[in-house]
């Protein structure tokens, strides 16, 4: 464990299973903090921790290596625990750290809820860490959707399922009669849903509208003394959420918000690859009147900074010049000035803070990068930010859904 950062006193390993340690953690500081990054570096260096799609291993079982791997495993059933006691904790997903509660016990999301500031319409995805889990939540799998599953999961793909009468809190499916339901692809992620021997409601690890977080910081941040512990498994991968989608019977994908898995991927699986009307539909973020969503990320703005953002879409030149000239005008207005760029373009703007999102040929890394970006403009106290805008075509449209989102949708087509 990373003591430079602990901010309480941990229970012992002896002692990690016992109810009274978790609460006696909890009493000296309202936000436990349990860093598992270990189990991280251990895969990427190609260990097998056990974390097999259909048959996982409780995190007690896996065979105990160094001292470091040791703590780590103690720490994350010590989360667990805190999720089966009704406790929220924040934890890493390959998209981005979630706010995880029992998904059956009203109390805990009402706790989300009530961490995030997040509206009561906006529902919730379930997460699971194996197929068993899914039958006791939905009471349809049609084929459609078991191919997706085949083909996605463990990843970044939400399926919005019909759900089994009681087997969620209805704060969850914000009385829909749907539920969205995802197996993330993540060494941490996985074992410790298992641990906590139920299904886990996750929706990202910030305050309503803020940017989502990538690092264990960033929940902190927000979230810190609001929530019961934060699982620090290090930065997140994808670095935007999951696709959203429902599956027809005809075999008709429908995306309801892009994500991870791209249109282009899931048309290798589905006959058909549709988006939802109400996602191309603009300016329709925010409108507390208009129907409750059937996805998170539909209804309302996201990932805002503090400061104003606009994107700018167009010819790469045009674009840079009425860049160029609002960053100067906004300067002259004694606005402090901030620009995400891609990185052939980045050093032709001056402002106060310049943020290179990567190649703008290679998506992948601005997905990652964009939140930490976001949330650096108000480390920065950026009042005045422009983005470039980006491809819609692959992961183009997530991270192009993600900005027009934080920005409100502020659109500025040039040239």
């Amino acid at each position: 464990m990373n003591r430079e950062h602990e901010k309480v006193q941990q229970p012992s390993l002896e002692d990690k299973h016992d109810h009274a340690a978790v609460e006696r953690a909890e009493v000296e500081h309202n936000t436990a903090f349990w860093d598992v990054r270990a189990l991280v570096h251990e895969q990427s260096e190609g260990e097998n921790i056990n974390v097999h799609v259909q048959e996982i291993s409780p995190v007690s079982d896996v065979k105990k290596g160094n001292a470091a791997r040791e703590a780590a495993l103690a720490d994350l059933q010590a989360a667990a625990a805190c999720l089966r006691q009704g406790e929220t904790v924040a934890f890493p997903t390959e998209t981005v750290y979630g706010l995880g509660a029992d998904a059956r016990s009203t109390e805990a999301v009402e706790a989300v809820f009530a961490a995030k500031g997040r509206p009561s319409d906006n529902p919730l995805i379930v997460h699971i860490a194996h197929r068993d889990q899914l039958h006791e939540l939905v009471t349809e799998v049609n084929a459609t959707a078991e191919a997706l599953m085949a083909a996605f999961w463990p990843g970044p793909l939400t399926l919005v399922l019909p759900v089994r009468p009681g087997a969620v809190s209805p704060r969850v499916t914000a009385g829909l009669d749907t539920v969205a339901v995802r197996m993330p692809d993540h060494p941490v992620a996985l074992p410790l849903i298992a641990a906590a021997a139920c299904p886990v409601a996750a929706p990202s690890a910030n305050r309503s509208g803020r940017p989502s977080p990538t690092l264990a910081a960033h929940v902190r941040e927000d979230l810190d003394g609001r929530i019961g512990g934060i699982v620090d498994g290090g930065p997140t991968g994808v670095g935007v959420e999951s696709t959203v989608v429902q599956a027809g019977d005809d075999g008709t994908v429908t995306i309801l918000r892009p994500g991870g898995i791209t249109a282009e991927q899931l048309s290798a699986v589905a006959a058909r690859v549709a988006t939802d009307p109400a996602l191309l539909a603009e300016g329709s973020g925010g409108d507390s009147n208009s129907p409750a969503p059937r996805s998170p990320g539909m209804k309302y703005t996201h990932y805002a900074p503090a400061g104003a953002l606009c994107v700018v879409e167009g010819p790469p030149a045009a674009v840079a010049a009425w860049t160029r000239a609002a960053l100067a005008e906004a300067a002259q207005r004694g606005e402090r000035t901030a620009v995400l760029a891609f990185a052939e373009h980045a050093e032709q703007y001056r402002a106060d803070a310049v943020f290179s999102l990567g190649n703008a040929s290679e998506l992948q890394e601005a997905a990652r990068r964009l939140y930490a970006a976001l949330r650096s403009c108000d480390e920065q106290g950026a009042t005045y930010i422009v983005a470039e805008a980006c491809s819609r075509e692959g992961l183009g449209a997530a991270v192009m859904n993600r900005l027009l989102k934080a920005a409100g949708n502020q659109l500025i087509q040039v040239g």
